[in-house]
């Protein structure tokens, strides 16, 4: 049971990481709290859901920006998707680069969506690395007889 605990300490220690490093927010503590026993993979779903979305909208995006004539509005509105979504699961450092590019989108400076749909694409791309590594942890701790310990 020794091992079970190891992981425990390991799973609380890199959920506390990634709030330390803004990759997570408050909100995904709520997100958590709203996980039960009657839906035990609650998180996992939501999650899952946000990246299947993220990866249509950063889709979106680069097929938006590649046009001759930049719909700016398009672009807002799909950068304004993804900013509610990142939110709405506490991927805290990819909503700051999304209010940033909408302010790019307003000006109208494609030079400065671009850059931003890279910075987009990055850090929803390291999240998603975080996320799944937390997943695995909570797999390897139920999977050895644990339980998830409170965040």
């Amino acid at each position: 049971m020794d091992s079970v605990v190891q992981l425990q300490k390991q799973l609380v220690d890199y959920i506390a990481s990634l709030f330390h490093e803004g990759f997570l927010d408050e909100q995904f503590n709520q997100l958590q709290q709203l996980q039960d026993e009657s839906n035990p993979d609650f998180v996992v779903e939501v999650v899952s859901l946000f990246f299947e979305d993220s990866e249509r909208l950063l889709n979106e995006l680069a097929k938006a920006l590649e046009q001759k004539t930049i719909d700016f509005r398009k672009v807002d509105a799909h950068v304004h998707q993804f900013k509610g979504s990142s939110s709405s699961i506490g991927a805290h450092r990819v909503q700051k680069v999304c209010i940033a590019f909408r302010n790019y989108c307003e000006e109208q400076n494609v030079e400065g969506c671009l850059k931003c749909l890279q910075q987009v694409k990055h850090e929803y791309s390291l999240v998603r690395n975080k996320l799944e590594t937390l997943f695995q942890l909570e797999k390897q701790i139920i999977a050895a007889g644990g339980s998830l310990p409170a965040t």
